[in-house]
């Protein structure tokens, strides 16, 4: 699979007019993808009500052979909405769907501030109004498995930028939602709540960097992180926080909530590389949700876009 640019970003009508052709296939698709990577009692997937699918475009615009090549292998929704990590929630991938399906997301708010000239809360309505693009990007699992997903959603960076961070901020903080009687997973130690993590304050800016507020058009299922998550292509998907609440901007760099957890296992960068396995398993390859098994790639493909922001560092070292 060809590296996907941020200017090849597959136009909604393709992967709508898709859905049709994926809603045939999705449960012989998504059984074998589940029973390949889980052995976990099937359940039905809870997701958005889908929208009816609008008439094909007569002649859709000229695509590039990288975005026509994404969108063929695109991971099937049920797949997507229904093998998640989701700690919040439960330690089982498979049941993640089934115990987030009443998770209230209004109101939502999203706090921004720290070392800003404009802290704002930002209301969904007001995320919703940063223009929304499609993007179609790599997800790649630190467990060593991938999905090809299109998210909706805005560049961090416009964000940012609408609060205006001072000369003194070099990092961003995130932070999910703390609601334990929502969120099950919450009652448990495995981790300390409410879930964290950081960002270097140029990786934030990065125009590969969004904030999702949905994917395959619709709005996002509360497994995948409702209502609006972080999206980092290049890092494992541990990263890329979901249903956050708060933003900094910080001077100091953020401990993680893996970091803290098992310091040894997971580093604040989290870049994917192939050369640098995790203590317990292989990174060279992994296992694709729905399909075979590839290489794994230097940033996971987006090293072209990417690698400048690490030029010096080691990689190793710094992982």
């Amino acid at each position: 699979m060809k590296k996907i640019n941020p200017s090849e970003i597959t136009p909604k009508h393709v992967y709508l007019n898709r859905r049709q052709f994926v809603a045939g296939m999705a449960a012989l698709v998504a059984a074998s993808a589940l029973g390949a990577c889980a052995r976990e009692s099937e359940v039905e997937i809870p997701t958005t009500s889908a929208t009816e699918v609008p008439p094909a475009t007569p002649e859709p615009p000229n695509l590039t052979a990288q975005a026509e090549e994404l969108a063929e292998n695109l991971t099937p929704l049920e797949s997507v909405a229904g093998y998640n990590n989701f700690y919040e929630f439960t330690l089982s991938k498979s049941q993640v769907a089934r115990l987030a399906a009443d998770f209230d997301t209004s109101p939502w708010t999203v706090e921004v501030g720290g070392l800003v000239r404009e802290p704002q809360v930002f209301g969904l309505e007001e995320l919703m109004a940063f223009e929304q693009e499609e993007r179609i990007y790599r997800m790649r699992c630190v467990e060593a498995w991938s999905m090809v997903i299109p998210w909706n959603g805005f560049p961090l960076a416009s964000l940012l930028e609408a609060v205006e961070p001072t000369s003194e901020a070099r990092f961003v903080r995130f932070e999910t939602l703390y609601d334990p009687q929502q969120m099950p997973g919450q009652a448990s130690n495995v981790l300390d709540w409410p879930y964290v993590e950081g960002l270097r304050l140029d990786e934030a800016m990065h125009d590969l960097t969004i904030l999702a507020t949905g994917l395959y058009g619709e709005a996002l299922p509360p497994q995948n992180g409702a209502p609006v998550r972080l999206v980092v292509p290049w890092k494992y998907g541990f990263k890329s926080i979901k249903s956050i609440v708060k933003i900094d901007l910080v001077a100091e760099m953020p401990i993680s909530s893996w970091m803290a957890a098992a310091p040894n296992e997971y580093g604040f960068y989290a870049n994917v590389n192939p050369d640098v396995p995790h203590p317990r398993w292989s990174q060279a390859s992994e296992r694709v949700i729905g399909g075979g098994r590839r290489e794994t790639e230097l940033f996971n493909g987006y090293q072209e876009e990417v690698a400048y922001l690490y030029a010096g560092m080691d990689l190793e070292e710094n992982f």
